[in-house]
């Protein structure tokens, strides 16, 4: 019975969220990509940068290349502490 009780109010998972973190450098692209790759379930959610674009990277693919202006005053998009960001 209270098994039954707890299935109902359980929250619905929608997924799990994995975090890559590293110095710059360490293979996080690298890992990302192979991920990607190895299953199609697996979506990339793409970080705001306030650093240069480097040769080879793609705005909206890579990274949201952003001025420091924009990132601290919100004008081009807000930017929460979790780094997700929204576009005016």
């Amino acid at each position: 019975m209270k098994a039954e009780r707890d299935q109902q109010h359980a929250i619905a998972r929608r997924g799990l969220m994995l975090v890559l973190s590293s110095p710059s450098g360490a293979g996080k692209t690298t890992l990302s990509r192979k991920l990607l790759e190895a299953d199609p379930a697996v979506e990339l959610s793409v970080s705001v940068t306030t650093r240069k674009r480097r040769p080879g990277e793609i705005a909206g693919r890579d990274y949201h290349f952003i001025d420091k202006a924009s990132f601290w005053n919100g004008r081009k998009c807000s930017v929460t502490a979790t780094g997700r960001h929204a576009h005016r």
